[in-house]
C-alpha cells in the first residue's frame, strides 16, 4: 500500500444518494463497505464528514439564522452523519472511535490528537465529527487540520466526480481533467477544490490531497494502493 494512514473527507451531500435530503441507507452502506476494504488491508483511516445533507451553516445565515448559531447547527449535522457512518461500519464488524470537536458526552469523546492517534494505532476507524469545533470554519478546514494532527500521509477527498477539471464537468462537456497540480497552480487557476483556509493549511504543512470519485466501487482501495485515480494536488 502506498498510503498507510489516510484522512478521508466525505461530503454530507454525498450521503443523500438519489434523495433530496437526509441519509440514503444504500449509499451509506456502500461507503462503509469501501472503507472496510481498506481497513482489511491494515490501512489506518480517519474520517471527516460534512453536514450539508442536513444543514449548512452559511446557507442558514443567508436565510436569517445568526451565523455562529447556524455554524453550530451545521456541526451537529456532521455529528448525525458521523453516527450513521459509525453504525454502518459497526454492522460490518469494523471497530470505530467517534470523536467530536464539541463536547457531547453521551455520544462521543472529545477530539484530542492523542485519542485519535491511539485509536488509529489500534486499527480503529476514527470518525471526527463537529468540524474544528469552532464557527466560521468549514469541514474542509477540519479535514486539513485533522490530517495534520493525526500525521496522515494524505487527504483523500471523495466526491461524485473523478478528479479536478478546468471547469465543472457536469456543466461543461469540454472540461479537461488534471492528473496532477501544485497548490500554487490550483490557486492561480481559481479552481474550487477546498476553501482557502484548508488549502493554506495543506500547502504550509506539505499535506498532499487527492480528489477522486468515491461513488465508483473499488476506487478508494485503488487510490490507497497508489493507482492513478483522481487528481493529486501537492506542493
Amino acid at each position: 500500500m502506498k498510503y498507510k494512514r489516510i484522512l478521508l473527507k466525505l461530503s454530507g451531500e454525498a450521503l443523500m444518494g438519489d434523495q433530496q435530503y437526509g441519509i440514503d441507507a444504500i449509499r451509506l452502506n456502500d461507503y462503509a463497505t469501501e472503507i472496510k476494504a481498506v481497513i482489511d488491508q491494515k490501512v489506518e483511516v480517519a474520517i471527516v464528514i460534512g453536514g450539508g445533507n442536513i444543514f449548512r451553516g452559511l446557507k442558514g445565515s443567508i436565510q436569517g439564522f445568526d451565523r455562529v448559531q447556524g455554524d453550530y447547527m451545521g456541526m451537529l449535522a456532521t455529528v448525525i452523519n458521523s453516527m450513521a457512518l459509525q453504525s454502518a461500519l459497526n454492522n460490518l464488524g469494523v471497530a470505530t472511535k467517534l470523536l467530536s470537536g464539541i463536547a457531547i458526552e453521551a455520544i462521543a469523546e472529545s477530539m484530542s490528537r492523542q485519542r485519535a492517534i491511539q485509536s488509529l494505532d489500534e486499527g480503529k476507524v476514527v470518525i471526527i465529527a463537529a468540524g474544528t469545533g469552532n464557527p466560521y470554519f468549514t469541514t474542509d478546514t477540519a479535514s486539513a487540520l485533522r490530517a495534520i494532527e493525526t500525521m496522515a500521509d494524505v487527504i483523500l477527498k471523495g466526491t461524485r466526480v473523478d478528479g479536478i477539471y478546468t471547469a465543472d464537468p457536469e456543466k461543461d462537456p469540454k472540461a479537461v481533467k488534471y492528473d496532477t497540480l501544485t497548490f500554487d497552480e490550483a490557486y492561480e487557476k481559481g479552481l474550487n477544490i477546498m476553501d482557502m483556509t484548508a488549502f493554506t493549511l495543506c500547502k504550509e504543512n506539505a499535506m498532499p490531497l487527492i480528489v477522486f470519485d468515491m461513488n465508483k466501487a473499488g476506487n478508494l482501495l485503488k487510490v490507497v494502493r497508489g493507482e492513478k485515480i483522481g487528481t493529486l494536488v501537492q506542493v
